[in-house]
C-alpha cells in the first residue's frame, strides 16, 4: 500500500513555531508525522541549556515520540557519520564540475537493483546518499536551465516521507552543503516539490520569511516554472494563515506575484475593497502602473484570480444595492465601490461584463438622501456616467440614466446650494452642460478627473452618448444660459475652494458668448462675484475678468452677433463703490456728481483689497483691449475711462500690496503687471522700485502714534517751517512713522506748502525729512501726487489756468520743464521734478506707440500702401527722440546757467549738487537710448558744460564710438564742439582707442587751418587751441603732430602778414601795412603762447621721463 505523506496542518506550524508540545502531543500522529525529524533531532541531541526547564521540554518532546514507530528510522538517519558523507559528496560535486558528461553511477548511486528497490534495500547511509546526488543532479539540471528529468525518488509519493526526513537532518548536518533557498529553487521543478518545501520549512519555522521573500522575488507567472512557484506560496500560505497579510505586503513591495497577491486579499474579503483602492488610487504610480498592466494582460488570458475578485466585487455592488435601504453607510460604501469601478475601468483598462453594467448601473441610478455623504455619491455616480459609457451603451440603461438626471434637477435639496456649503450639483451640471454646448472634452475629462480624484482617459468618441442627453434632453444652451444668471454667487470666493463653482459656468458661458446669443444681462452678476471674493484669489477669477473684456470689446469671432446691445462695462460709480473704504482714492479733478442706485448700496465688499485688486485688473486689461483693437471696433463709440479717474486710483499702492502677499494673488499678480508695464510705465520705474524696496525694509520700525496728527497743527507748522524748524521737524517724524495710507490722507497740505519747504532759509534737515515723506507718498500715489506738486511749483510765478496743463502734463514732457526758475536753483526741487519729468516721457512714449501704432492700422486699411510701416515707424522715433533730446538739452541749458551764477563758495556747491543730479539723469537716459547720447551732442551744446558732463556722466565713454563722424561735418562751430568734447573725453578715458581718435582730431584740424582764410584760421586755431593742450596733456606723444601744426601755422601768417591779408591783396598804404603787421605780431604770439601751454602739459608728465 503507498503510503500518503500528510500536508502540514496550520496547528501544527503554529505549534513549531511557539515549540508547544504540550499542544503538538494532543494532536494525531498522522497530523505530526511531517514535523517529527526536528522533534527527533531535539530530543537525542544534547542541549546547550541544562536548566530544569529544558529538560523537562525534552522530557515532553520523548513523551510524544514514545509509540511511533517511524521514530525509529529517524534516529537511524541521525547516526550516519555525515563528516565521512560530506567529504565524498564534496568530491562528487567537483567531479560534476569538472566533467559536463558526469555519469559516475548517477543513476545507480551503486545500487545492484536499480534506484527505487535498491532503496528500499540499502542501509541508512546508502539512503542518504542516494537522496542527497538526487537533489544535487536537480540543482545541476536547474542551474543548467535544462527541463527537469524525472526521478523515481522525488516524483513517486511513497518515498516523500523519507525524503523528507533525510533532506531535514541533511540541513541541519550539513549547512555548508544544503541551503534551505537552493533546495525550493531545485525542488520546485518537481511536481511534489511543494509538498516537500513546506515540509522542509514547517520543520525550521525560522526560515518561514526568508522562504517567502526568495519565492517572491523570484517568481514569474509567465514563466515556465510560474505555476509550480504559484502552488508553492499557496501551499505555504496555508500552512500559516497568520502571515496572509504580510505575504501580500511583501507582493506589493516586490511588484511581484499579483495573483498570489490577489488570492490571499480574497481570504480577508473585508479587506479587498480598500486593498485595490489604495492599489490604484495611492500615491505610488509604480505600483499602479504595474497593477494596471497586470490586469490588462490577465484579462487576455482569463486569469483566475482576478475573475475571483470581479465576482467578489460584483456580489458586493449586488448586496449594497439591495440593501440601500438599510444601510445606515449606504453612501459611504456605494461612493467608494463607485471610485474603485472608474479606477479599474480607467486605470486598469478593465472591461466590464453584461452582470456588472447591469449592477453598476443599478448602484449609480440610486436616490439616496440630500445629505453631504449623498451629495457626494451623487456626484461620484454623474462622473462615472461620463468616465464609463457602457453605462448608457443600450437604451434601457440610457433611459435609467436620462431619469436620474431628472430627478435630480426635480430635487432642489441635490439642484440647488445647501447651506454651510460652498458649491452644488447644480452648479457641476451646468458646467458640464456648458462643456458639452462648446464641444470642450478636455475641459470635461478635467472635471472628471478632478472630481474622481484620479487621471482616466475620457476619448470625444465615447461621449457622444452622454453629450446627447445632456445637449439635446436636459440643458438646452439658452436653459443653461437662463439659470446660470440666476444662480447666487459664491460667497468669500477663494483659492481654497477646489470644487466647480457658479463662477466656472459664467466663464465658460461668456466665452462661448452664449449669454450675447440669448441676450442675457451678465455685468450685475460679475460685479457681485467680484465684491464677494476674498484672498487667497479664485484661479478662475482673472480668467472671468478677461473673458467679460473680450465679450465688451472684441467682435465675435463668428460674426452672427451683433454686441452693441447687450453687456455694457463697469460704470465709475459701480467702480469707486469698491473703493469707498480706500484712503488712497484722489482725484486731481473733481469727478461729476455720480448716483448710486440703491441695489449698489445693498452690495457689500467681502474683501476692499482682492475686490479692488480685480477692479483694477478689469481697468487695466479693458484699456489695453480697447486701445489694441481700435480698428475692429468700426467706428463704433466704447466708453472711455478719463486720465484723470484712472489716475485717482491707487494702483501702485495695489500692485505692491498684490507683491506683498504673492502667494495669494498669484494668479493676479502677473498680468496686472504685464499691463501696468506696458500701459502705464510711469508706474513701474526703476527709481520707484528701488525706492520702494528702501522704504519696505524701513516700514519693520514704523509704529503707530498715540496722538493723532491734526490737520491745524501740519498747517501750523507748515506756515512757520523757516522761523520755528522744530515744529516741522516734530511734525514730519511723526508723519513717517504712520503707514502710507494714513500719509495720504495729509497728502493736500504737505503738497501746497512745497515751494516753501524747499526754500533756501529752511534747513537742510528739515528738507531731507519732507523730501522722504514725498518719497512715501510717491510710492502710493505717484499720477495724483505729480500733478499737485506741479501745480504747487507753477502757482506763485503764474496766474494762468494751470488746470488743462496739470491734465496733459503726463502726455507733453516740455510743459512739466515749463517751470519758474528758482525751480531748477532747487536740489530738492530738482529732483522731484526729473522724477516727474521720467514719468512723463515714459507715459508720452507709451502714448506715441499706442497712437502711431493706431493711425498705421488706419492707413493701411485705406490704401494698403506697405511704404506705410517704415513711414509711420519713423516717425513714431522722431518725434520720442525729440522730446528726449529737448528735455536733456533743457537740463543742459540750466547747468550752464547755473554755473554762470555761481560766484561764491555756497553757490559752488550748490552747483556741484545741481551736475550731480543732472547728471545722474542724464546717464540713466543714456542707457537706455544709447542713440539719445548721439542726437544730443550732434545738436551739440553750451561748450562749458562739456567738462561737467564729462565728469559727472559715466556713460559718456561711448561718444569716443562715433565722435569722428561729427569732425565731417562742414559746420565750423560743430567741428570746434566736436574736438573740445573729444579732448575732454580723451583726457578723462585714456584708453587706446582714444588716441586713433585724438590722432584724427589732430589731422582734421591741420585740413581745416590749411583751407582757412587768415582771420578765420586764427580764430578756429583759438577755440581749438585748449583742445590740443589737453591731447597732448593725455598722449605726450602727440607733441610732435601739435607743434608741427602750431610751426607750420605760424609761417604761414608771417608769410602772408608781409603780403597783406591774402595773397591775393597787396597792402597798397601804410597804414594798411602797419595793422597787417600788428595782426600777425598777435598771431605769433598766440602760437608761442600755446606752444609754452604744450611744453609745459608735457613736462608735467614727469612720470615718463
Amino acid at each position: 500500500m503507498p503510503v500518503r505523506m500528510y500536508d502540514v496542518s496550520p496547528r501544527v506550524f503554529c505549534a513549531m513555531q511557539n515549540l508547544d508540545i504540550t499542544l503538538l502531543a494532543s494532536y494525531p500522529e498522522a497530523e505530526i508525522r511531517p514535523v517529527l525529524p526536528s522533534l527527533v533531532r531535539m530530543s537525542l541531541l544534547s542541549p546547550l541549556d541544562n536548566t530544569e526547564s529544558s529538560m523537562e521540554s525534552r522530557k515532553e518532546i520523548l513523551a510524544v515520540l514514545i509509540g511511533i514507530e517511524v521514530v525509529n528510522s529517524i534516529v537511524s538517519y541521525l547516526q550516519v557519520n555525515y563528516h565521512e558523507l560530506e567529504n565524498e559528496l564534496k568530491k562528487e560535486l567537483q567531479a560534476r564540475q569538472k566533467s559536463a558528461f558526469f555519469e559516475g553511477q548517477q543513476h545507480e548511486y551503486g545500487l545492484q537493483s536499480g534506484i527505487a528497490l535498491g532503496f528500499e534495500r540499502a542501509d541508512v547511509a546508502r539512503k542518504v546518499r542516494v537522496v542527497l546526488s538526487e537533489i544535487f543532479n536537480l540543482q545541476q539540471q536547474v542551474s543548467e536551465q535544462k527541463p527537469a528529468a524525472h526521478s523515481e525518488m522525488l516524483d513517486d509519493g511513497i518515498y516523500l516521507e523519507e525524503v523528507v526526513d533525510i533532506l531535514c537532518i541533511a540541513l541541519a548536518e550539513l549547512p555548508s552543503l544544503l541551503n534551505i533557498l537552493e533546495l525550493t529553487d531545485a525542488l520546485v521543478h518537481v511536481p511534489n516539490g511543494h509538498r516537500i518545501i513546506c515540509a522542509l520549512v514547517a520543520n525550521f519555522p525560522d526560515c518561514y520569511r526568508d522562504v517567502v521573500s526568495h519565492v517572491i522575488a523570484n517568481c514569474d507567472e509567465d514563466g515556465s516554472d510560474g505555476k509550480h512557484r504559484l502552488m508553492l506560496l499557496m501551499g505555504l500560505s496555508e500552512m500559516n494563515p497568520s502571515q496572509a497579510l504580510a505575504n501580500r505586503s511583501m507582493c506589493v513591495d516586490m511588484l511581484k506575484v499579483p495573483s498570489f497577491m490577489l488570492k490571499l486579499t480574497l481570504k480577508h474579503p473585508e479587506d479587498l475593497i480598500a486593498f485595490l483602492t489604495g492599489l490604484l488610487l495611492g500615491n505610488d504610480q509604480n505600483l499602479r502602473s504595474w497593477f494596471a498592466a497586470y490586469i490588462r494582460s490577465s484579462q487576455k488570458r482569463k486569469g483566475d484570480a482576478l475573475n475571483l475578485v470581479r465576482v467578489e466585487l460584483l456580489q458586493k455592488v449586488i448586496q449594497t444595492t439591495t440593501n440601500a435601504a438599510e444601510l445606515r453607510d449606504f453612501n459611504l460604501q456605494g461612493a467608494v465601490l463607485l471610485r474603485l469601478y472608474c479606477a479599474l475601468r480607467g486605470i486598469g483598462g478593465l472591461k466590464f461584463n453584461d452582470d456588472e453594467i447591469n449592477a453598476l448601473s443599478q448602484l449609480v441610478t440610486s436616490c439616496p438622501q440630500a445629505t453631504p455623504s449623498g451629495v457626494r455619491f451623487v456626484t461620484l455616480a454623474l462622473c462615472m456616467l461620463i468616465a464609463c459609457p457602457s453605462l448608457v451603451s443600450t437604451i434601457p440603461l440610457e433611459n435609467k440614466a436620462v431619469e436620474w438626471l431628472q430627478w435630480l434637477i426635480r430635487e432642489d435639496a441635490f439642484f440647488c446650494k445647501r447651506p454651510g456649503t460652498s458649491t452644488s450639483l447644480g452648479e457641476m451640471l451646468l458646467l458640464l452642460a456648458i462643456h458639452f454646448h462648446s464641444n470642450q472634452i478636455s475641459a470635461i475629462s478635467e472635471m472628471v478627473c478632478s472630481t474622481l480624484a484620479m487621471k482616466i482617459p475620457i476619448r470625444p468618441n465615447s461621449t457622444n452618448r452622454i453629450k446627447q442627453l445632456f445637449t439635446q434632453d436636459l440643458f438646452t444652451e439658452q436653459v443653461v444660459a437662463l439659470h446660470a444668471v440666476r444662480v447666487p454667487v459664491t460667497p468669500n470666493l477663494n483659492g481654497t475652494i477646489l470644487c466647480y463653482l457658479p463662477v466656472h459656468c459664467i466663464q465658460q458661458l461668456l466665452k462661448s458668448r452664449t449669454f450675447l446669443k440669448h441676450k442675457v444681462p451678465i455685468k450685475s452678476w460679475i460685479f457681485k462675484q467680484i465684491c464677494s471674493s476674498v484672498r487667497p484669489v479664485h484661479p478662475v477669477m482673472p480668467a472671468l475678468v478677461e473673458v467679460f473684456v473680450n465679450t465688451l470689446i472684441i467682435p465675435n469671432p463668428t460674426g452672427k452677433v451683433n454686441i452693441d446691445h447687450m453687456h455694457r462695462p463697469f460704470t465709475e460709480a459701480e467702480i469707486l463703490h469698491v473703493f469707498r473704504t480706500s484712503k488712497l482714492t484722489f482725484f486731481a479733478e473733481e469727478l461729476p456728481p455720480m448716483a448710486e442706485s440703491q441695489e449698489l448700496n445693498q452690495i457689500e465688499v467681502t474683501c476692499p483689497l482682492t475686490a479692488q485688486l480685480l477692479m483694477i485688473y478689469y481697468l487695466m486689461l479693458y484699456e489695453d483691449t480697447r486701445l489694441m483693437n481700435l480698428s475692429a471696433l468700426g467706428g463704433r463709440k466704447q466708453k472711455e475711462y478719463s486720465n484723470n479717474f484712472l489716475g485717482g486710483l491707487p494702483l501702485k499702492y495695489l500692485l505692491q500690496k498684490a507683491h506683498h502677499y504673492h502667494n495669494d494673488y498669484l494668479s493676479l499678480f502677473h498680468p496686472l503687471l504685464r499691463l501696468i508695464i506696458s500701459n502705464y510705465p510711469h508706474l513701474s520705474m526703476v527709481d520707484d522700485w528701488l525706492e520702494e524696496h528702501n522704504l519696505a525694509q524701513g516700514n519693520s520700525t514704523v509704529v503707530v502714534s498715540k496722538h493723532e496728527l491734526k490737520p491745524e497743527t501740519l498747517d501750523r507748522a507748515l506756515a512757520a517751517i523757516q522761523t520755528k524748524p522744530h515744529l516741522a521737524i516734530r511734525v514730519f517724524k511723526q508723519l513717517l512713522q504712520m503707514p502710507p495710507e494714513t500719509q495720504a490722507q495729509y497728502g493736500q497740505q504737505l503738497v501746497k506748502h512745497l515751494p516753501m519747504v524747499f526754500a533756501k532759509s529752511v534747513p537742510r534737515y528739515v528738507k531731507d525729512l519732507y523730501n522722504d515723506i514725498w518719497l512715501r507718498l510717491n510710492a502710493v500715489l505717484p499720477t495724483t501726487l505729480w500733478i499737485m506738486s506741479l501745480r504747487a511749483i507753477t502757482n506763485g510765478s503764474d496766474t494762468m489756468d494751470r488746470r488743462t496743463f496739470a491734465n496733459e502734463s503726463l502726455l507733453e514732457p516740455m510743459e512739466v520743464l515749463s517751470c519758474p526758475r528758482f525751480v531748477f536753483c532747487s536740489p530738492y526741487l530738482l529732483m522731484i521734478l526729473l522724477r516727474i519729468l521720467k514719468g512723463s516721457l515714459a507715459a508720452s512714449k507709451t502714448y506715441l506707440n499706442v497712437h502711431m501704432q493706431m493711425q498705421q492700422k488706419q492707413v493701411l486699411d485705406k490704401n494698403g500702401m506697405m511704404q506705410t510701416d517704415a513711414i509711420w515707424e519713423d516717425l513714431r522715433t522722431t518725434l520720442i527722440a525729440s522730446q528726449e533730446s529737448a528735455a536733456v538739452h533743457i537740463l543742459l541749458e540750466v547747468l550752464d546757467y547755473i554755473a554762470s551764477k555761481a560766484t561764491d563758495r555756497v553757490s559752488h556747491l550748490e552747483l556741484r549738487e545741481i551736475q550731480g543730479i543732472i547728471g545722474t539723469y542724464v546717464h540713466q537716459a543714456f542707457i537706455s537710448e544709447p542713440s539719445l547720447a548721439k542726437l544730443v551732442h550732434f545738436q551739440t551744446y553750451p561748450k562749458s558744460v562739456i567738462p561737467m558732463m564729462v565728469a559727472s556722466v559715466p556713460s559718456m565713454h561711448i561718444c569716443i564710438d562715433f565722435v569722428h563722424e561729427f569732425l565731417n561735418v562742414t559746420e565750423m562751430e560743430k567741428q570746434i564742439f566736436t574736438i573740445d568734447l573729444t579732448s575732454h573725453l580723451v583726457l578723462n578715458y585714456s584708453i587706446p582707442k582714444s588716441l586713433g581718435v585724438s590722432k584724427f582730431c589732430l589731422n582734421v584740424i591741420q585740413t581745416t587751418l590749411s583751407m582757412l582764410t587768415a582771420s578765420t584760421k586764427c580764430r578756429f586755431l583759438r577755440n581749438v587751441m585748449p583742445a590740443m593742450v589737453r591731447f597732448v596733456e593725455t598722449f605726450p606723444i602727440l607733441a610732435d603732430d601739435c607743434v608741427n601744426i602750431l610751426m607750420t601755422t605760424g609761417r604761414i601768417l608771417h608769410s602772408q602778414s608781409s603780403l597783406g591779408m591774402t595773397t591775393m591783396e597787396m597792402p597798397l598804404t601804410d597804414s594798411d601795412k602797419l595793422c597787417t603787421y600788428r595782426d600777425a605780431q598777435l598771431h605769433i604770439i598766440m602760437i608761442e603762447d600755446a606752444f609754452k601751454a604744450l611744453v609745459t602739459a608735457v613736462m608735467k608728465k614727469s612720470d615718463l621721463y
